[in-house]
């Protein structure tokens, strides 16, 4: 297992190690101490999976405290652009994004702690995505900002004519109307 930095400090990419043969593959997805000697000590109390065809963004979402959630996201079938926003207020890399393909050849892993929103576009169709997260969701704690947001300028690999939202992400608030609570 390999765990890589990025430019944001606490953003982990996570690329496990596969052993094919002639009847599929294996690999390790998670080893919790390999992760605690990389500097993820989460506890992780829920899984979740979601199924979406092609274009379908979700985000950008998080939990604000007591319920800010850590996530550890990878794709089992399909791909997507996964991207976490620093929303730490204090951070020297408040407002920026990385941007991770995760797709159910490289399973590729990414860690987006505390701290920051998460979002993820679909590439494929029958796109199966799964995450574990480190807190139980609260609705009350929901905080997001919206997906095409001018100042935050992500790059999301599609037609913006083509992107299927939430009536729920379709509201979400610009950056610059955004409160961090971070």
């Amino acid at each position: 297992m390999k765990i890589t930095t990025t430019t944001i400090e606490g953003l982990l990419i996570i690329e496990p190690r596969i052993f094919p043969d002639d009847r599929g593959y294996f690999y390790e997805s998670y080893n919790q101490q390999k992760f605690q000697e990389a500097g993820i000590t989460a506890n992780f109390v829920q899984d979740n999976q979601s199924f979406s065809q092609k274009g379908t963004l979700r985000g950008l979402h998080g939990q604000a405290d007591p319920f800010a959630q850590g996530k550890l996201v990878r794709v089992l079938q399909g791909s997507v652009l996964d991207v976490a926003v620093d929303i730490r207020k204090n951070s020297p890399t408040y407002g920026q994004h990385v941007t991770v393909e995760l797709n159910g050849d490289n399973h590729v892993q990414f860690w987006i702690p505390p701290g920051f929103l998460h979002g993820f576009v679909t590439l494929e169709d029958n796109t199966i995505f799964t995450y574990k997260v480190t807190n139980f969701y609260d609705k009350a704690s929901e905080i997001g900002v919206i997906w095409n947001d001018p100042q935050l300028a992500i790059g999301w690999s599609i037609n913006e004519k083509d992107v299927l939202l939430s009536p729920k992400d379709e509201l979400l608030p610009t950056f610059a109307d955004f409160k961090s609570p971070f």
